[in-house]
């Protein structure tokens, strides 16, 4: 009994329960439950707007989840939220946290959620041999589909994205210690800046990490300092997520294309990242070079790992011609963790080092 009680920590101080996970390298660290957020929930709080009263009231959770010692530089959470925060025909929402804050989207974690989400119990009759899975997003609905043997969930995870469109291409944009460079803006939940790591003098499949990070940080923060982003539904949701770096490999092709997604606070994705994915196939769409239902390959320069997508069908959204994304990829179970808290820990809540 002794072995399995907790360890001395504040009576009240958090005590966190979280599922492991990670996607295509990626990790996922579940939160089961915040109770905080499903009171605010309950409140009639929109996503969108539970993310903020989150971040202003509870950003201590995210810090002690995501930030040393408990967590690093690199890591990714998700925060699962029930009851009426996942009204109108979804089966769970969620926060996703990362080092320097909250995301709007993210396809690596809704893959993982998906698995989650039929193992452990949201979705009260799974059908055989693919179940479908509706999750709200801060940035809207996202459907995702589980194959499901009638005991357990299993691989590949597909979902079907929010619209996703070319916010601008071909944008000239004054890169600090790189000069003129030519991106594009592409939404997809998120949106992001795309470029050819060769523009900056480098390649994404060779060249060291930390320069292609640095690199990517730069054009980051030019694109913010250069273009005004604008998103049909919300301002809240009109922020530049990251840039990513590519091979330069736009046109279809059967052969994978590799790229680098920086986001946040110099974070690195280890996967394909799914929302980058998700806006990249909107720009080839967009720019004619495929079509839809074209399978295209993407792979992290990180770890190698693949995700697929294709654009589904054509949609308008807003004033922008947008397109419905499939991303499909493989999330794992790595174990399942409770962390506690001692009031008297001067870290108790996280310290970031890089």
């Amino acid at each position: 009994g002794a072995a399995l009680s907790l360890p001395p920590h504040s009576p009240c101080g958090p005590v966190l329960q979280t599922v492991e996970m990670h996607t295509g390298g990626e990790p996922l660290r579940i939160l089961l439950r915040l109770a905080a957020a499903e009171r605010a929930a309950a409140d009639g709080l929109s996503l969108l707007s539970l993310r903020r009263e989150v971040a202003a009231a509870q950003d201590h959770v995210r810090r002690a989840l995501v930030h040393e010692p408990r967590g690093h530089a690199g890591m990714y959470g998700a925060v699962v939220v029930r009851g009426a925060a996942a009204a109108e025909g979804a089966h769970l929402a969620a926060l996703f946290l990362h080092g320097a804050g909250y995301s709007a989207m993210c396809g690596h974690a809704v893959l993982a959620l998906a698995r989650f989400a039929l193992d452990y119990g949201l979705v009260p009759e799974p059908a055989r041999p693919e179940s479908t899975v509706h999750l709200r997003c801060p940035c809207g609905p996202v459907t995702a589909f589980v194959p499901w043997d009638g005991q357990r969930s299993g691989n590949p995870v597909r979902f079907h994205s929010v619209p996703a469109f070319a916010a601008a291409t071909d944008l000239a944009i004054d890169v600090p210690g790189h000069g003129k460079v030519v991106v594009d803006i592409g939404y997809g939940g998120t949106f992001y800046a795309f470029l050819s790591a060769e523009q900056l003098g480098l390649d994404v499949c060779s060249s060291k990490t930390r320069d292609l990070v640095r690199a990517a940080t730069a054009v980051t923060e030019a694109v913010k300092k250069q273009f005004k982003l604008h998103h049909p539904e919300s301002e809240d949701l009109a922020f530049l997520y990251g840039t990513i770096l590519t091979d330069g490999k736009d046109a279809f092709s059967e052969e994978p294309t590799t790229n680098i997604c920086v986001f946040a606070d110099e974070q690195v994705d280890r996967s394909p990242t799914g929302s980058g994915v998700t806006a990249r196939i909107a720009l080839q769409y967009h720019k004619g070079l495929i079509q839809l239902n074209q399978t295209r390959t993407f792979r992290s320069s990180t770890t190698g790992s693949l995700f697929t997508g294709k654009a589904l069908k054509a949609t308008k959204f807003g004033a922008y011609d947008a397109v419905v994304v499939e991303v499909s990829g493989e999330a794992f179970y790595t174990g399942t963790a409770t962390f506690t808290v001692e009031e008297e820990d001067p870290l108790k809540y996280g310290f970031l080092f890089k």
